[in-house]
This record gives C-alpha cells, structure tokens and sequence, in this order.
C-alpha cells in the first residue's frame, strides 16, 4: 500500500516484478539501476542462491517526476521465481501498488510462465484483489533469442484481457524503461482514483509573492474588532538602552501628577501586558499559551517562545481530530514545510530573534487555519 508524507509531499509507491525463474526479473532491477542517475537512486540489494538468483528481494528506490507537487518515490522488489519460495512471493507482494510481469519468450518456458502468473493471481486474492482490477505491465523477455515465440502467441497465452506490454531484452536494457514508465502511469492513475494522492496546493493569487499576502489578510480580517484602536501592538520595538549622545538634552520626565490626582501606573507595572496579535487570535483553551509565548518574546527568551509555540500548535493542529501531525496539518490546510520548520528549530540549542517571530507567525497560521475550519472560538477581552 502506498505511503503519503504530507509534510514532505512525496508519495511512496511499491511495484514489485514477478515471473518464472531466470526470466530476467533481477537482470531488469539491474538495468534499470544503471540507467538511473546516482542521485535518484539507492542502493540496490540482493541475496543470490543455487536455484534462482534472488532468493528474498531487490530494492531500488526511485524517484521519478512530481503528480500534484507531490514527488514520487519508486520502491522497486523482484520475487524469487521457483514455486517452493512461494511463502517468500507472498510476503514482497504484500501492500504492492503495481506489478510488472517478466515472461520468459522460449516456448519450453510457457507453462512456467501460466504457472508464475496463476500463482501472481492467486496471491493477489489473498489479499483481497482482483488482477484484473490492479495495475499490471507484461514484459515480453528475452526478445534477441532466435527461438523466442511471436508476440502474438504470448499475447494469446498470457494476455488475454490486453493490458499493456513491451517486448524487452533486460540484458541489453532494451524496453525496458518503457516498461517502468507505463507501470508507474497506471499506479499513479489508480492512486488518483483511490483520492491517495492528496490535491495540489492552492497557488497564491497573481500579485502576492507567496502564501504570506493571503495570510496577512486573514490575520487582519481576524483582527478586526478584537483589540482596541489605542491598544499598543504587543511587538512593538523596544525602546533603546543606548546613552544620549554628549551635549544633548536629557530626555524628558513625565510630569508629576497634580494634587488629589492618582497617578497611572504603565502597564508594564500593572501586570497587564497589551493584548498581542498571537493571543487575540487564539482559541479560549490555548489563550494561556499565546500569552505565554509572546511574554517570552517580549522579554528576550527566545527558546522559551518558540517550545511555548510549538505546544500550542501541537495542541491546536489536535482539534482537527485523530491521525498524525502530518496529517492534522493537511486537513487545516497548514503549509508543512513551515511546520517542519518550526519542529527544527525547537530541537536547536540556540536561538535569534526571527527565529521566535517566525514560531509567532506559524502559531497565528494554525489559529487562523481555526477560525476558518469553524472550530473553537478565541477567546474575546
């Protein structure tokens, strides 16, 4: 079954290669691996014996081209072919999402292949699947032997519904990449067909350089009417420390009250912090720990911020239900390379100022994401 990293966007996929012994399935793993680049490739893996040249499975992830901007990744197996490592068969073909099946071309080794495709079959219904309903590319094999049968006779004997199939020479690598490609499409489509392949993401209108423009207008759409027009902005620069230049008045003091008059305290000694963006923004039950992050801001602790951050968007993506962070973040339609992002920088020992910030505006990004979703509503001052 394939894999879907939503934070990653890349979708995993698992297409095995199956067939009677010494078709060329394992010769077919090889050449593909000569013909990927180094950089798009792992390492391969194999384990030979005296019957059959693979006795477990070959494994060669793959990455191929983007669908939704979602990279795939191919993880590609061989299965053994002698019929007593059936066992063996069972367990590489287990969550498969397509197969490609090996035909030996000789004409002594058609009722191995009618045996090879009835135990793919077989298998298959196991597991609750239908052949006829899964992905599946026939390679016609070993084409460049003069004693190869005709196409036309291997498509009436192994065949019969016309699923798409190339004639191939794994030696010399000759169709066998069109092979691959045609096997990945018909994965592909079926994971489109299954809604597995999550949607592309929404791309910002012309005139915004990126997803922070529609943010920054939903955050002031939030705003509004949440704090008071004379309410100081809760991030506002701190004054600055530096000593007045020589010969240059000294600063102005306030004026003492007059008599009878009580004088008004600022409201850094109140206790009363302004009420801050992040804050006005956040659900009732995560209210405390806005407050708490932009207090950390506000006085220079800057990891205390962003852990303060990151457990409120921990606890905030857990109102879209159960599943993992990945996926909470999917269905608020949180940007998760921001997500993984701000993960990084709470495992850091250090921290900068925009460091912080950026916690603050992923937090504002979750809350937002909340609001939107219709789910708990901020709490109001």
């Amino acid at each position: 079954m394939s894999s879907v990293n939503l934070v990653a966007r890349e979708v995993a996929v698992k297409i095995v290669f199956y067939g009677p012994g010494l078709s060329g399935k394992t010769s077919t793993l090889r050449k593909v691996f000569e013909t990927v680049r180094p950089a798009h490739r792992g390492e391969m893996m194999s384990i030979a014996t005296e019957g059959d040249r693979t006795l477990f499975f070959d494994f060669l992830p793959v990455k191929v081209e983007r669908v939704n901007d979602c990279t795939v990744r191919l993880a590609l197996y061989t299965v053994p072919g002698q019929v007593f490592y059936n066992a063996t068969r069972k367990l590489v073909l287990q969550g498969a999402d397509g197969v490609v099946f090996v035909a030996d071309s000789q004409p002594e080794m058609m009722d191995a292949n009618r045996e090879s495709l009835a135990n793919l079959e077989e298998n298959l219904l196991e597991q609750g699947i239908r052949l006829e309903r899964f992905p599946l590319v026939v390679q016609w094999n070993k084409r460049d032997l003069p004693s190869a049968l005709s196409v036309e006779a291997l498509r009436e004997a192994l065949n019969p519904r016309g699923v798409p199939d190339f004639e191939t020479e794994a030696v010399s690598g000759r169709g066998v990449m069109d092979a691959l490609k045609a096997i990945t499409r018909l994965v592909i489509q079926d994971l489109r067909a299954k809604k597995i392949v999550p949607p592309p993401r929404v791309v910002p209108p012309p005139g915004a350089a990126s997803g922070r423009g529609n943010l920054e207008a939903q955050l002031s759409q939030h705003l509004v009417g949440r704090a008071s027009p004379a309410t100081p902005p809760a991030m506002a620069p701190r004054p600055s420390r530096s000593m007045p230049a020589i010969g240059a008045p000294p600063p102005a003091q306030p004026p003492l009250p007059e008599p009878g008059v009580p004088a008004t305290a600022p409201p850094s000694l109140t206790g009363q912090r302004p009420l801050g963006a992040t804050s006005a923004l956040a659900p009732s039950d995560l209210f405390d720990h806005a407050r708490a992050a932009e207090g950390a801001f506000a006085a220079g602790d800057y990891a205390t911020c962003i852990q303060a951050c990151l457990d409120a968007a921990r606890r905030g993506l857990a109102l879209a239900g159960e599943g993992s962070l990945a996926a909470q973040a999917y269905l608020l339609h949180v940007d998760g390379g921001d997500l993984l992002k701000l993960q990084t920088l709470g495992a850091r020992s250090s921290h900068r100022v925009d460091d912080a910030a950026f916690a603050l505006y992923v937090l504002m990004h979750i809350f937002t994401r909340l609001h939107t979703a219709g789910l708990p509503a901020p709490a109001t001052e």
